[in-house]
């Protein structure tokens, strides 16, 4: 397979996504049925799968949740990813690879509706591995619990899938094991979708105005708005540090795209600027100030003997203020961005 960035070389109305996966089929008749995914990369290169989990939900219920390690290309880790899920060369020096693995994991996934709670991270993980292993796409369509989350579930200050998990009283252990991470989104996407009150996986589409991402053969597409593409246009030049984004690396389907984001404290794993930079890459917004038009407050590192008992900037006590006025500003840690951009 041409690694050709994947341009569609083909188009999928709506009605074909419908009629292909069956998304008017109504949940009252067959149930809510998906399968949720989670996977966990060796290194900061997409195509570095080092663990895959799968949650099976048949008829609105959880029926299997397993996972696999798989050994990345040259069982190669980062520090950062180690740092994040705990998995080391040694865990995995036996594993089989992706290639080798697959034939198991394709059945799960074939023709079915597939949920990740960060489709930005793991939907863009599984075409860059595809690509980079010259693999057939397996067809299915997708949705991503954490944009679903946002429409449904108020009152998080993040929405990280402990912290979702947490506001929708969902048990949950070990964040950022395959096994665990797909189970917590199946657990959330189910609630979400109950609680939306829609009839199927179409009336879910029109409800909150997005469509559903897809695969198929040599075509990927992530899950995008319906109203185009995004209310701030595609203007990618900012004048945050005379930041200026790069036209070639805009990602529809990033977390961070179309999103006002802003820093505070230190940060640890790069320099702020370098951090901007990526947001503006990858077509968010970079800014220096906490506003109404905020989306995303990133937290780093606070030095107390300036922000004093409370521990909080000026920046996080202004998002927290407005967050209680009923803004939707998310605020996370340096790791949660890294993980999601």
């Amino acid at each position: 397979m041409e690694n050709d960035s994947l341009l569609p070389k083909s188009t999928y109305s709506i009605e074909d996504d419908i009629q292909t996966f069956g998304l008017d089929e109504s949940f009252g008749e067959r149930g809510i049925n998906f399968v949720a995914i989670d996977l966990e990369t060796a290194t900061y290169e997409r195509n570095s799968i080092c663990e895959i989990g799968l949650t099976v939900v048949e008829n609105s219920q959880i029926k299997e949740s397993k996972s696999w390690l798989v050994q990345p290309p040259y069982n190669e880790y980062d520090d950062f990813n180690i740092y994040i899920h705990g998995i080391t060369p040694n865990d995995t020096e036996n594993s089989p690879t992706l290639i080798e693995l697959w034939p198991l994991i394709l059945p799960y996934l074939e023709g079915r509706i597939v949920v990740a709670h960060n489709t930005a991270f793991d939907m863009y993980v599984l075409r860059d591995s595809f690509l980079e292993n010259d693999m057939v796409f397996p067809s299915f369509a997708n949705f991503c619990s954490c944009r679903l989350a946002k429409k449904i579930v108020t009152g998080c200050y993040s929405y990280s899938l402990p912290c979702v998990c947490e506001a929708l009283n969902i048990d949950f252990n070990h964040h950022h094991r395959a096994s665990s991470d797909s189970e917590g989104c199946a657990r959330v996407f189910l609630e979400c979708v109950k609680r939306s009150g829609t009839s199927s996986y179409a009336d879910l589409q029109t409800m909150f105005n997005f469509r559903c991402g897809r695969f198929s053969d040599n075509y990927f597409r992530p899950q995008l708005a319906n109203h185009g593409q995004h209310s701030k246009g595609y203007n990618y030049t900012y004048n945050t540090k005379d930041l200026v984004g790069d036209p070639s690396k805009i990602d529809e389907g990033n977390y961070f795209y179309g999103k006002e984001v802003c820093f505070t404290g230190k940060c640890q794993f790069a320099i702020r600027k370098q951090l901007l930079q990526m947001v503006a890459d990858v077509g968010g917004i970079p800014t220096n100030s906490v506003t109404l038009s905020t989306n995303v407050l990133v937290v780093g590192q606070q030095d107390y003997r300036v922000v004093g008992e409370s521990g909080m900037s000026s920046k996080q006590k202004k998002a927290m203020e407005l967050n209680d006025k009923g803004q939707d500003i998310e605020i996370m840690s340096e790791k949660e961005f890294l993980s999601n951009i």
